[in-house]
């Protein structure tokens, strides 16, 4: 199979989980209506985004919301990436974590965000992640019937060399589960995913939280699929909802055929993992 149907769901998180689980399932329902082949969520999903939450709503793999979204993927037999959630391990160690489950439930990936978003921006967004997280340490790829997708979350997908290193290990598609805030929501979103898909020839998927204005956190929204030319394919407002988008992979060899720029990099000049 060459192309592939996907859905990108933006919600907001209550501090209810099981409301946030409720609303996640009522938007996977309505878009597996619609035959997609996968489903995504966004960063931190089951909690509110802020730094003294991640400890309260932190669960063990095999916790609560990953028998959850298993679940579902078993039940609609869709690839699901579970945007984000904490993630506390035997140690006590708390990570900004994302599992895929494939179609029958099983989890195929598990990414901890690597950067931790910690940033003091003047007359802006104050954030530190660092509070309560710990990094994680792996590049994540995946493999699916129809390519093979990298996974980031949120501050990662500013590094560029991590998207190059899920490229080297075959991606055709990166999906960042994130919440940019309004700060650095309108300077950088929108630049960051088309950079990133036309200097890895790549789809590039972010799926955001909705804004909510009553919330610490405000959310810039703006869910977004961009081609691996740069075109935006699907972008989302601030409100929830969902959208739909076809992937083709042909499109990815096309492009790649046309303008090979990764096989014109210069590997005997720099360092040879970027």
């Amino acid at each position: 199979m060459r192309h592939m149907y996907l859905a990108v769901i933006q919600m907001s998180a209550t501090k209810d989980k099981l409301t946030n689980l409720k609303t996640a399932t009522k938007f996977i329902n309505k878009a597996c209506e619609q035959k997609v082949d996968m489903v995504i969520l966004p960063e931190m999903f089951n909690c509110p985004y802020n730094t003294s939450s991640f400890p309260i709503y932190a669960e063990p793999e095999n916790g609560d919301t990953y028998n959850y979204l298993s679940d579902l993927a078993k039940k609609h037999k869709v690839y699901i990436v579970g945007g984000s959630i904490p993630e506390k391990d035997f140690s006590g160690n708390i990570y900004n974590t994302s599992y895929v489950f494939d179609r029958k439930g099983k989890q195929i990936a598990k990414h901890r965000k690597v950067h931790l978003f910690d940033i003091q921006i003047e007359g802006g967004q104050c954030f530190k992640e660092s509070d309560t997280l710990n990094a994680g340490n792996n590049v994540t790829t995946f493999n699916t019937e129809f390519a093979t997708f990298g996974l980031a979350i949120c501050y990662d997908f500013r590094f560029p060399e991590l998207s190059r290193m899920m490229v080297n290990n075959g991606a055709k598609a990166i999906i960042v589960p994130a919440s940019f805030n309004l700060t650095t929501g309108p300077a950088h979103w929108e630049i960051l995913f088309k950079s990133r898909a036309i200097d890895n020839q790549v789809y590039t998927i972010g799926c955001s939280s909705s804004r909510d204005c009553s919330a610490s956190y405000i959310s810039y929204g703006n869910s977004i699929a961009v081609s691996p030319w740069g075109e935006i394919i699907n972008r989302m407002d601030e409100k929830e909802g969902y959208f739909i988008c076809k992937l083709d992979f042909s499109y990815v060899d096309k492009i790649r055929n046309e303008l090979p720029l990764l096989s014109h990099r210069r590997l005997d000049l720099y360092n040879q993992n970027i």
